[in-house]
């Protein structure tokens, strides 16, 4: 479906999984960066894209910093993009910013609910 590298680790969704569960009428959420939810918009036009947001650079970076699972020249090269991928938010249908997770997911999951309610299942 689609696959990019990104800060040196290959990432991607297979094609076959997605059009098979949607085949079969379920949901299906990706956790992509913008530029394989860019792909995934042209592959699938009526996809719902939902562009998570930090609440500001600052918490975003204590955020990378807790995880412990990244070195820090990683970290300060995922902030140094972070501006332009939230340039491209405009691209997403839906913008929810993530300042608690609990509030995120409901917003999220309203998103999908209402999504469900206008295509009629």
């Amino acid at each position: 479906m689609e696959s990019f590298e990104v800060f040196g680790h290959f990432y991607g969704t297979p094609k076959r999984p997605l059009v098979d569960h949607l085949a079969a009428g379920d949901d299906v959420i990706l956790e992509i960066d913008v530029q394989g939810a860019i792909a995934v918009r042209k592959a699938f036009p009526d996809a719902v894209l939902v562009f998570l947001r930090p609440p500001s650079r600052d918490v975003q970076r204590e955020r990378l910093l807790a995880r412990a699972g990244d070195a820090i020249d990683s970290i300060e090269r995922r902030l140094a993009k972070a501006d332009a991928e939230e340039a491209m938010a405009a691209e997403f249908d839906l913008v929810v910013v993530n300042d608690d997770l609990e509030t995120a997911v409901e917003q999220v999951a309203a998103i999908l609910e209402a999504r469900r309610t206008s295509s009629g299942d």
